[in-house]
């Protein structure tokens, strides 16, 4: 694969970064070349993405060089960047949900037919790039109505749309299924070809061996190393990353006693198309794994059971009782914790310090009188910031200004500290490195021991079959199945998985 590769398009040399509290980045280099795919790995916090931001001009960096087409430049927004041809594919999605597919893909270079904008242009040439990319979406849909996985589709599409000669893609997997993924990679490979210089984040070592070229290590916001990837190991990359080998073993046997009572009974519930006369029960001590494809109601099973979405029918029994959850807050009364996919969204308030987040579910426990603790307020959030791992200068830091996987880890200890009885994960590692997603199994493995219940939605298979006791398997908003760990495999998750499809 290296063979191909062309000159040298852009190197970034020494370039360091500081925000207060915080050396982002301490003298990082990196080089891509035209026509190689160029891992950029890390831990959450390593400073990839604060690389990438001072590469597109959203940070100015403190000191260090950017050579790109051979001349030094210095961008001062994503604009200057894009007119130079050089484009960021965001993890974090930057789709406006109320307009449509085709609205958001021309946004700012909309096609104008007298004083108006041209839709009908706007639909026929985003139809076309579609095809070009063997995209089934429909440009006329609002971007609100797709899935997330979707969603991102939609954001390469734009990404590709500009003519582009660097394209950086971040997490560009996280939220896509295996479908999408091989989609998607044949648009990068279709890309490499052409001659573009592409920077590919991502925590996924399968995906990293099979699509890059070369890999560049980062950690602690320093400058590791570069590899070829067909010339390294998995561990080598681990090592470089995190300093220590990671094993990922699956479970072979339910640590569930066989007298362990049930906590959550759901029986024939109902909540639109997407969640079907699904039962199923909950044990003390228990991870229940939910998998399926993108799009087989698993998380919109969760949505009803957290009061999210309304349930239309069903019945739901916590310890033997049967609840009414109409809203969230009956759900947390009840013992319910929901950590959804979408955390910017619905998990976190991101203007808000990190000591704010942690104790937003559990306020009441904060008072005196009319006034807030702030002392013990601080004191667990320092608790579960130390518990957790979490990267952060101190529980004062305004949640924006962490990475996406510490982002995470604050959600999680959100809900802790409510002390819920059951609590459901909703792909609780994705868009985590390697490193922080064996943090995040250890504390629900532990959570486990001491009692809780645990729902755990994942499409990553290796993770399911690595944390859960016992699977439940959807497809099309129906539950095809139920699986002991100690039976389940690849293969018969799979086939249960696309039970109802074609």
């Amino acid at each position: 694969m290296v063979k191909s590769m062309g000159e040298v398009i852009l190197t970034m040399k020494e370039i360091d970064k500081s925000f207060p509290g915080v050396h982002a980045l301490d003298h990082v280099n990196l080089e891509v070349r035209r026509g190689e795919v160029h891992a950029l790995m890390g831990e959450n916090g390593a400073g990839k993405s604060t690389l990438m931001k001072v590469l597109t001009g959203i940070y100015k960096k403190d000191s260090g060089t950017i050579i790109y087409e051979g001349k030094e430049v210095e961008y001062h927004n994503t604009k200057e960047a894009q007119d130079a041809g050089i484009i960021i594919v965001h993890q974090e999605l930057n789709m406006l949900s109320h307009l449509t597919v085709a609205q958001n893909i021309f946004i700012g270079r909309e096609f104008k037919k007298g004083l108006g904008i041209d839709d009908k242009r706007m639909n026929d040439e985003t139809e076309k790039l579609f095809q070009k990319l063997n995209m089934d979406i429909d440009p006329r849909q609002l971007m609100g109505n797709l899935t997330v996985g979707k969603q991102q589709m939609c954001e390469i599409a734009k990404a590709i749309s500009h003519e582009a000669k660097i394209i950086v893609f971040d997490e560009p997997s996280a939220a896509l299924t295996e479908t999408e993924i091989e989609e998607l990679f044949k648009i990068i490979r279709d890309l490499r070809e052409k001659g573009l210089g592409i920077v590919y984040i991502s925590h996924r070592m399968d995906e990293i061996k099979v699509i890059t070229d070369r890999i560049t290590v980062m950690r602690d916001g320093t400058y590791v190393g570069t590899l070829i990837t067909d010339e390294s190991t998995k561990n080598d990359i681990i090592n470089m990353m995190v300093g220590r080998v990671i094993y990922e073993e699956p479970k072979t046997k339910s640590a569930v006693p066989e007298d362990a009572p049930v906590v959550l009974k759901v029986d024939h519930l109902n909540a639109g198309k997407m969640v079907q006369d699904v039962s199923f029960e909950l044990h003390k001590g228990e991870i229940l794994g939910f998998s399926g494809l993108m799009g087989a109601g698993r998380t919109e099973t969760a949505r009803a059971l957290f009061g999210a979405d309304p349930i239309e029918s069903g019945d739901i029994y916590i310890e033997g009782k049967k609840v009414i959850i109409k809203n969230p807050q009956d759900a947390v009364k009840n013992g319910i914790g929901y950590l959804s996919e979408d955390r910017k969204r619905y998990g976190i308030v991101v203007q808000k310090t990190l000591t704010e987040n942690t104790t937003m579910a559990s306020m009441d426990d904060y008072m005196q009188g009319i006034f807030i603790d702030k002392k013990k307020e601080r004191e667990v959030a320092q608790k579960y910031v130390d518990s957790l791992a979490t990267k952060t200068p101190s529980v004062d830091q305004l949640v924006v200004n962490l990475s996406g996987g510490n982002q995470q880890k604050v959600v999680i200890a959100k809900w802790l500290t409510r002390n819920c009885d059951i609590l459901i994960f909703d792909e609780p590692t994705r868009g985590i490195d390697v490193g922080a997603k064996n943090e995040i199994y250890k504390l629900i493995n532990q959570l486990a021991k001491e009692g809780k219940a645990i729902i755990m939605i994942s499409s990553e298979m290796t993770e399911i079959l690595r944390m859960s006791d016992r699977i439940v398997v959807m497809c099309e908003g129906k539950k095809t199945g139920e699986i002991d760990i100690s039976e389940a495999t690849q293969e018969n998750i799979m086939n249960l998985a696309t039970r109802d499809i074609g």
